[in-house]
């Protein structure tokens, strides 16, 4: 069953398209990884799904209510939450309390978001943070925390920005066995991934974009052996 469907979704900044006639499925509790190069339109896919772009044309349906155009905050309270690349935490308040922030959305109160954002700290490994000032945060600790806050929103669908840009191979590791640990929670999660070896691991299903389409979707090892994705992103290094 789709929780996520987004049909014939064009995008225009000025002259440039940058989402063309874009479709997309994605079904619930599943990891699907989306690849491709820079200004393929990724970001701007996930851009217009939680409401910070409008389509110039198409539709988004989330849990078969049309969600197009809404405004971010609507979008987050229907259950759809995202990270960015480059995390930006109150670096001034704890890590408990920028997590907490997200709680609010749904909590009726400061006990109950608190409660909110304790158990999603735990679940990502976090508590032992929990009174540190999020400036003191690690590099990895980092994207922790922006998993969290998205997560305390009561994100149903997470939509992931290069989660694993700046980390180590064991960082990376560890970021695959806790996306796994929050998918086998019931969150459907869009990853978007530079590093093949990780979406290799984690993703049971890949889209591969070029030029604000979609070029080949299917398993990992379809995608990475399509001559055309050899050819646009992955080269001969994947075409064995």
């Amino acid at each position: 069953m789709a929780i996520l469907e987004v049909r014939k979704v064009t995008k225009r900044f000025g002259g440039l398209v940058a989402l063309r006639d874009l479709d997309v499925r994605v079904d619930e509790g599943e990891i699907l990884g989306l690849i491709g190069p820079n200004g393929a339109g990724k970001t701007t896919l996930f851009n217009i799904v939680v409401g910070y772009y409008k389509p110039d044309g198409g539709q988004v349906v989330f849990q078969d209510h049309d969600i197009t155009g809404l405004k971010p905050y609507d979008v987050c309270l229907r259950g759809i939450g995202r990270t960015f690349q480059t995390t930006k935490p109150f670096l001034d308040s704890s890590v408990l309390e920028n997590v907490v922030i997200g709680g609010f959305i749904r909590a009726h109160g400061t006990a109950e978001a608190r409660r909110i954002a304790l158990d999603t700290l735990d679940m990502l490994e976090l508590s032992e943070r929990a009174e540190s000032l999020a400036s003191e945060l690690t590099v990895p600790d980092r994207k922790r925390l922006e998993m969290a806050r998205a997560l305390a929103t009561g994100a149903q669908l997470l939509l992931l920005d290069e989660p694993m840009a700046g980390l180590t191979p064991s960082e990376k590791a560890h970021t695959v066995d806790l996306l796994r640990k929050v998918s086998g929670d019931g969150i459907t999660l869009v990853i978007v991934e530079h590093d093949m070896k990780v979406v290799m691991t984690l993703c049971p299903r890949v889209i591969l974009m070029d030029r604000g389409q979609k070029l080949v979707e299917g398993t990992p090892q379809e995608v990475s052996s399509d001559p055309r994705a050899i050819t646009a992103y992955l080269g001969e290094e994947y075409g064995a």
